[in-house]
C-alpha cells in the first residue's frame, strides 16, 4: 500500500461522506437562511422559531434522499469490499 493509493481511499471516504451528509446539510441552511430573513423583517426574535421548522426540512429531506444516500454508501461500501485483494497487496 503506497500513500497515494491511502491518500485516494480517503479522498473517495471523504467525498461520499459530503454527498451522503449535503441533502440534509442543505435543506437546514435553506430554511435557517428563510427563517432568519423572516426574523430580519418581522423583528420576531424568538430563538424556538428556528428549530422546529430545521428539524422538520431536515426529516423530511433525509426520507426524500434516504434511498439515494443508501445505494451511495452501498456502491462504496461494495467497491471497497471487492477490492480487499488489492489492497493487501
Amino acid at each position: 500500500m503506497t500513500a497515494d493509493f491511502v491518500i485516494g481511499i480517503m479522498a473517495e471516504t471523504v467525498k461520499v461522506t459530503l454527498l451522503v451528509a449535503a441533502p440534509v446539510l442543505i435543506a437546514g441552511l435553506v430554511v435557517g437562511l428563510i427563517i432568519s430573513l423572516f426574523q430580519a423583517v418581522t423583528q420576531v426574535q424568538e430563538m424556538t422559531l428556528v428549530f422546529v421548522p430545521k428539524i422538520v426540512a431536515c426529516l423530511v429531506a433525509l426520507v426524500a434522499a434516504l434511498p439515494w444516500m443508501i445505494n451511495v454508501l452501498l456502491t462504496f461500501t461494495e467497491k471497497l469490499f471487492v477490492n480487499i485483494p488489492m489492497y493487501i497487496r
